[in-house]
């Protein structure tokens, strides 16, 4: 087929090693999930270091806030894109670019319809959180901004999810990494120069992701063929878009549910005043970074599994989740070293000398989330396996049991331990979602043993 000669820069991981390809598509998908967090990163060095630890509260806590919106965003368009990889694995051609039309089309009117959303009802989240008088305007007219830019977020997600679906996890990388050199230099110009503020921080990121997102376009446009769609692919039929929606809606619901404890904890934390606040915030971008090896392997198994449920390769599917139990793992033992006796040093970043009670809450939370990175790695692994290969019920179950566990540190642990009992939420979270997940996913792989064993016979 002319596809075949002609599939540009793209990946099949339905042939060699299964750890090799895995761990090779994690590394450059690793440092684009890093990049991905050093957003909120540096928006949060940058505003503490230049604006002080009030204006570090008040985007710090509207960190639940992003992840409400921005985590349906991500599961949206990682949800859409398996059954993107699915159709590449299978050497589908047609059905993959229609499915380009379908995510493409998908991901505007989500966009939209977010971003109305988020402008209109932010400010009445921030209240119903009971965000602290003396931050509630710096966090609305951060938040504010962000929410009606979302659509810069969806299509720089969808496209980069796409890329990745054809094996691709480089480019992506680079993208990232260029789009967040970009912010960091428009973030100081917009705070220090022009003295914009808060919202000259959103502004930057923002404007950031609408040069990434050109960037992106023109890579697809240029090296990756098998994403250029025909006029005949825009014959939508609703089964399609029922495919792509059964993955991808339970993928954004989960996300979201596991925001709304999220926000639930956030609403806790401001009832203990800015400092935990600050705290809880700075600590937290330091986290995000560190999971970012287990989330990568997560990302990574999923497009692997995807390609090899299409080539109906299942035992390549067994091998390359118990190669990166392995890899994942340690790697989440080594975070949890580093962070454990270094990651004080990171978060004085965020706040400079004489924040002692802010770097001493943010050690606990350290500490206490670093202990229990290897279930969060098996959590990430079980999950992402399960929605590589179209199941997403048990995911959303898993979803939900994370909201049930930081709900309850939220309601019980804060109001008894204080700041400690929120930073036993995560860990909570984990053991709540990892138990199912563990569950299904041992039971959908004796379903696909005795599917080769009838094979075989």
């Amino acid at each position: 087929m002319a596809e075949e000669k002609n599939l540009g820069a793209v990946k099949d991981l339905t042939e060699g090693s299964p750890a090799k390809l895995i761990f090779y598509f994690t590394l450059p998908l690793l440092a684009g999930n890093v990049f991905q967090q050093l957003f909120g990163f540096v928006d949060t060095l940058i505003v503490g270091r230049f604006l002080g630890v009030e204006a570090l509260a008040a985007v710090g806590c509207t960190g639940s806030l992003m992840f409400l919106m921005l985590g349906f965003v991500m599961g949206m368009t990682s949800g859409f894109s398996i059954y993107t990889g699915q159709r590449f694995g299978a050497k589908d051609y047609d059905g993959l670019r229609y499915s380009v039309v379908v995510c493409l089309v998908l991901s505007l009117i989500s966009a939209i319809i977010l971003s109305v959303v988020g402008v209109a009802y932010c400010r009445e989240l921030l209240e119903i959180m009971q965000t602290p008088p003396e931050i509630i305007e710096g966090a609305y007219s951060f938040i504010v901004i962000i929410y009606g830019g979302i659509i810069g977020f969806m299509m720089i997600q969808m496209q980069s999810n796409l890329i990745r679906a054809l094996g691709d996890s480089k480019m992506p990388t680079v993208i990232q990494a260029t789009t967040l050199t970009i912010n960091i230099l428009l973030e100081p110009v917009a705070i220090i120069v022009l003295e914009l503020g808060i919202p000259g921080a959103a502004g930057a990121t923002i404007l950031s992701l609408i040069i990434g997102n050109i960037i992106c376009f023109f890579y697809i446009k240029l090296k990756v063929p098998l994403l250029h769609f025909k006029k005949e692919d825009w014959k939508i039929e609703k089964e399609v878009i029922w495919e792509h929606l059964k993955i991808g809606l339970p993928m954004a619901f989960q996300s979201s549910i596991i925001a709304i404890g999220a926000v639930v904890l956030q609403m806790a934390l401001n009832g203990l005043g800015p400092v935990a606040v600050a705290s809880f915030a700075a600590a937290h971008r330091v986290d995000g970074i560190a999971v970012m090896p287990m989330m990568s392997f997560g990302v990574a198994i999923a497009a692997y599994t995807a390609q090899n449920f299409g080539a109906k390769k299942f035992e390549r599917i067994h091998d390359g989740v118990k190669k990166t139990v392995w890899m994942s793992c340690s790697f989440s033992f080594a975070v949890a070293i580093f962070n454990i006796f270094f990651g004080a040093d990171i978060i004085k970043l965020f706040v400079g000398e004489g924040q002692e009670q802010i770097v001493e809450y943010g050690r606990l939370f350290l500490i206490t989330n670093g202990v229990c990175y290897w279930i969060l790695s098996l959590l990430f692994i079980f999950r992402f396996t399960l929605q590589g290969l179209g199941k997403s019920f048990v995911p959303t179950v898993a979803g939900a049991m994370e909201l049930i566990m930081r709900i309850a540190a939220a309601i019980f642990l804060v109001d008894y331990w204080g700041y400690f009992g929120a930073c036993l939420a995560n860990p909570m979270a984990w053991i709540g979602a990892c138990i199912p997940l563990m569950i299904a996913f041992f039971i959908t792989q004796k379903n696909m043993s005795r599917f080769m064993d009838s094979n075989d016979d």
